[in-house]
């Protein structure tokens, strides 16, 4: 496949399918089910975008596998994007006032009795699942204000 189509294919994909399934992905929590399909949709669709190959010993058409198609789109996975747009959002988080309303709706408790079962994963949990995997940070988010220009994390 010439590399002008893969530039045009990855520029339709970054420009009209990413931005639509990562609206609003800072603020939810993914479980591992989910984290799991987003992958498998962005496998999907870039395989529907890429089209089928030919085989050279065969001739016949294929599908292209997962590496080819890592190798064909050498951009991050779409969890990975989701991850670093959370922790940018975290970043956003710390910097504003404990009085203003996304602050309290992100990191407050409510009064209300919660319901039986296991409790739901929350954001503040995945922002620190994130900082574990990072750098192995065990204080609690809201605490770290990194750098001087901003305290963003």
């Amino acid at each position: 496949m010439p590399l002008i189509i893969i530039i045009n294919i990855i520029k339709i994909y970054r420009t009209i399918i990413l931005p639509v399934v990562l609206y609003g992905c800072e603020t939810c929590s993914l479980t591992l089910r989910e984290e799991r399909r987003l992958r498998v949709f962005q496998n999907r669709v870039l395989r529907r975008l890429f089209g089928p190959k030919r085989d050279e010993v065969t001739g016949e058409w294929r599908k292209l596998n997962n590496e080819e198609l890592r190798d064909l789109y050498s951009l991050p996975i779409i969890v990975r994007v989701v991850k670093s747009r959370r922790m940018r959002w975290a970043g956003h988080v710390v910097c504003m006032g404990e009085g203003r309303g996304v602050h309290r709706v992100l990191v407050g408790k409510p009064e209300v009795k919660r319901p039986l079962g296991r409790p739901r994963r929350k954001w503040e949990d995945d922002i620190k699942m994130a900082l574990r995997e990072l750098g192995g940070v065990e204080t609690g988010w809201s605490s770290l204000r990194i750098g001087t220009d901003g305290g963003h994390l």
